[in-house]
């Protein structure tokens, strides 16, 4: 089995792991575990460590919380296999006999979110420019300008983004990150999932500079083009916490696009076991969604394709698809609704594992836009709903940064101005209900003016 092990090493080594400006190897950290095959390519991450106010519990993540990187504080992780026949006794004895290895946790295939499809596309993209009000976005200067938008998924084509949508990308290749062993260049991949992303985040978000995070590229023996591990998307995100950290803190701005997640439990720990991912707050990556929350990103995750009604051939949880981060308290969890208002019947449905209500909102899906897949496929599943949802994040991101507006604040506040599509507000079907930028543009237009 794929673990995850957290060490806590000198503060020393915890300084070098957390510098952007080192580089510190798995043999620095790990000299070697009993019975782990540590994965010599993987490089070392920092976990920070969760820090509740003065009068907290110290042992609750379901508080305020601050997250600390410093030296003392924060944790580090590596990457190895455990042979399943020694599994359950490394994972018990590996702690006692090593009192610097802080826990081990599920390191579980993750894959991007595309429909089980078979549906002829409902609308064009033009089609959802209207419904996010585009233009009413630009005319207040939302349309994305000097906003960092991530897209973590196989790659972007960026020539072929800018050719459909017929206007000019921008990329900042400097800003970019890739697993181990990928070698296209940022920008330069080929046409595929990571490309309808990258196009349906630009819908709204014109002016948005692309960060390319092909995490679903990883290569290791087995794997797919489709697929990566979660222990790429933990580098990924200590990456993206750099990129935060480097910005100005007045225009502070990231929004993170993720269509991808955790389809079975076959690679986690079961649920109740203290390495458990699907359940488990304390799990290294829900902490660094976490942390990066904290720090001003706006995170976002595509609730899956398992709805009751046409769920993805993959999907092996039996109830309660939605899982891991794909249900954090601290991120958006985006749900599918056609041009015309349907709801999708491959949108997964909550309660959500992290947090029950889930997803929180739904946004538009099933277009025809950026021919990634061909002529007459549509952008689909939920994994176009979050970017469309991303870009428009991404949007009002143009004159309210995080220090402005802050991630949670702009959470509720998509939520507030929901499109209800029940008769009972919130329900697992929709959340909260459709985006409505009409919505947002007034109560942003309030807010600017109480603050005035």
């Amino acid at each position: 089995m794929r673990v995850l092990i957290q060490l806590r090493p000198s503060p020393d080594l915890v300084a070098a792991v957390a510098d952007p400006g080192q580089t510190a190897t798995t043999a620095d950290v790990a000299d070697g575990l009993p019975g782990v095959e540590l994965d010599s390519e993987f490089v070392p991450v920092a976990v920070p460590r969760p820090v509740p106010p003065a009068d907290g519990d110290p042992l609750s993540l379901n508080q305020p919380l601050d997250f600390s990187l410093a030296a003392e504080d924060a944790s580090v992780l590596v990457r190895g296999t455990i042979s399943d026949d020694e599994l359950a006794s490394r994972v018990t004895l590996l702690p006692a006999l090593r009192p610097d290895v802080v826990g081990i946790f599920a390191d579980p295939v993750i894959g991007s979110a595309p429909t089980c499809g078979g549906d002829p596309p409902a609308g064009d993209w033009h089609d959802v420019e209207r419904l996010l009000n585009v233009p009413g976005l630009h005319a207040e200067g939302l349309d994305g300008t000097l906003v960092a938008l991530a897209v973590l998924d196989t790659g972007i084509n960026a020539a072929h983004t800018a050719k459909q949508l017929g206007r000019g990308v921008t990329l900042d290749a400097e800003r970019c990150w890739s697993p181990s062993g990928v070698t296209a260049k940022p920008g330069e991949f080929e046409v595929d999932h990571g490309t309808m992303c990258a196009f349906d985040t630009l819908i709204a978000a014109p002016q948005a500079t692309l960060i390319d995070i092909p995490v679903l590229l990883s290569t290791r023996p087995g794997g797919s083009a489709m697929d990566g591990l979660l222990s790429d998307a933990v580098s990924a995100f200590a990456h993206l916490r750099n990129v935060l950290d480097a910005q100005p803190a007045g225009s502070r701005a990231l929004v993170v696009s993720n269509s991808w997640g955790s389809f079975s439990p076959e690679w986690d720990f079961p649920v109740g076991h203290p390495g458990n991912y699907s359940d488990n707050a304390a799990h290294p990556f829900n902490l660094m969604v976490a942390g990066l929350d904290k720090a001003g990103a706006d995170v976002l995750f595509a609730a899956g394709n398992c709805g009751n009604e046409c769920p993805d051939g993959r999907c092996a949880y039996p109830n309660r698809p939605i899982v891991g981060a794909n249900s954090h308290p601290k991120a958006l969890s985006i749900g599918g609704i056609d041009v015309n208002g349907a709801r999708v019947g491959y949108s997964s449905q909550g309660p959500g594992r992290l947090t029950a209500r889930k997803p929180d909102i739904c946004a538009y899906t099933h277009f025809s836009g950026s021919k990634a897949f061909g002529d007459g496929e549509p952008d689909s599943g939920t994994s176009a709903a979050t970017p469309v949802a991303a870009g428009l994040v991404a949007a009002i991101r143009t004159r309210w940064p995080s220090t402005r507006l802050s991630p949670a604040q702009l959470r509720a506040l998509l939520r507030r101005t929901a499109e209800d599509r029940s008769e009972v507000g919130f329900d697992y079907d929709y959340g909260y209900g459709t985006v409505d930028p009409a919505g947002i543009i007034a109560a942003l237009q309030r807010r600017a003016k109480s603050a005035a």
